[in-house]
Order: C-alpha cells, then sequence, then structure tokens
C-alpha cells in the first residue's frame, strides 16, 4: 500500500519548528536551573567559609581576652609584691630611725654642747640642750644643715641664758637652747642593707 502525506508543507514545518523550540527551551532551562544550583552551591560554600573564619577568629579573640586578663592579673600581682616589699623596706628602716636619730643628733654636737632631751614625733625631732655659748649654738644649726643625710630643716626654735653654779663663789653663764629638725630616709639608707649597715658605721665612727 502506498501512504500518501495529505497534511501541508507548511504545517508540518510549523509542528517541526515548534518541537525544536520546545526542546530548547527545555533545554536552556534544565541549564538555567543547573546554573542556578551551582551559583546556590558556590554562595553557600562561601559562606560556610566565611563562618569558619569568623569563628576562628572568635576562637583567637577568646583566647586572646584571656591572655590578657592573664597579663592584668599578672600585674596586679607584681604590684602588690611590690607594695609589700616597699612596706617591709619601710618598716626595717623605721626600725632603725631611733637609732639614727641618737647617732646624728650626738654625731653633730660640737664641743661645749651638751643634749638634755631628745623627743621624735613621727619624723619631726626636737632636741633640748645647754651651750657654753651662743657661737656654739650657731654651729651646731650648721652641723645639722650640712653634716647629715637624715636631717633635713633644723632650725632654732629658743635659745635662753643663764648661770650655772660651778663651786661655791664660781658661776657660768650658759645658754639653754631647742633645736627642731625633720629626720629623713636618705635614698641609700632606705634599702634594707644600706639601713642595717649604717648604725654599725656609726658605732665604729664614735
Amino acid at each position: 500500500m502506498i501512504l500518501i502525506n495529505l497534511l501541508p508543507h507548511r504545517a508540518i514545518a510549523r509542528q517541526q519548528a515548534q518541537r525544536t523550540f520546545n526542546g530548547a527551551l527545555v533545554l536552556s532551562a534544565v541549564i538555567g536551573a543547573l546554573v542556578a544550583v551551582a551559583v546556590y552551591g558556590w554562595y553557600q560554600n562561601q559562606i560556610s567559609n566565611q563562618q569558619a573564619r569568623n569563628a576562628f577568629l572568635q576562637g583567637k579573640v577568646t583566647e586572646l581576652d584571656s591572655q590578657i586578663k592573664e597579663v592584668a592579673a599578672l600585674g596586679d600581682e607584681i604590684a602588690a609584691l611590690r607594695a609589700r616589699q616597699d612596706a617591709v623596706e619601710s618598716l626595717q628602716t623605721d626600725r632603725n630611725l631611733p637609732v639614727h636619730l641618737m647617732n646624728e643628733s650626738v654625731k653633730e654636737l660640737p664641743d661645749g654642747v651638751y643634749l638634755s632631751s631628745v623627743k621624735q614625733e613621727g619624723s619631726n625631732v626636737l632636741i633640748q640642750g645647754v651651750a657654753q655659748s651662743n657661737e656654739r649654738v650657731s654651729e651646731l644649726l650648721r652641723n645639722l644643715t650640712h653634716g647629715s643625710d637624715w636631717i633635713s630643716h633644723p632650725e632654732l626654735v629658743e635659745i635662753v641664758s643663764s648661770s650655772v653654779a660651778l663651786g661655791a663663789n664660781e658661776k657660768r653663764r650658759v645658754y639653754n637652747f631647742t633645736v627642731r629638725y625633720q629626720l629623713r630616709r636618705p635614698e641609700a639608707a632606705g634599702k634594707p642593707g644600706m639601713a642595717a649597715a649604717a648604725p654599725a658605721a656609726a658605732h665604729k665612727a664614735h
């Protein structure tokens, strides 16, 4: 049997073109979907990588904060140790202050000057005594001003002349004086070793 295609030629061409177009459209949709999936996957991968980097950096920041706190705590401990050391050194020096007070007061006395009283209140010292003349008192003030690292700001508070009996018919004029000064800690003497050595040296000098 002979088959005869009765469809018009143009209709057949349109159907063929429509099928081709539909195939291309489907192919484009598939390719577009694949591209979209690939782009979405790439962005998701980038986001995951960035989140991992952020987590790593956050971990480092937390670790650094912990180290900073440890350093701050160590600094506080060092400051506390230094404060205790300074307190111990100050206590050691203060314990030797009465020795230095007596040594320095006696060491600076010129001939003809005698002490009758030494009083200390903190760093302030008040000495009273008797001198054979005004010049002896002036010499004492000069010695206190320039002769000792432990004494500062000496000043004459009072000087009064009087007479003392040396015998039945003999009297001598003397001068009762009061001098005030401040007892200070020289830088070298502020160290425990130097503070301990100073009394021994003063004792040897006498």
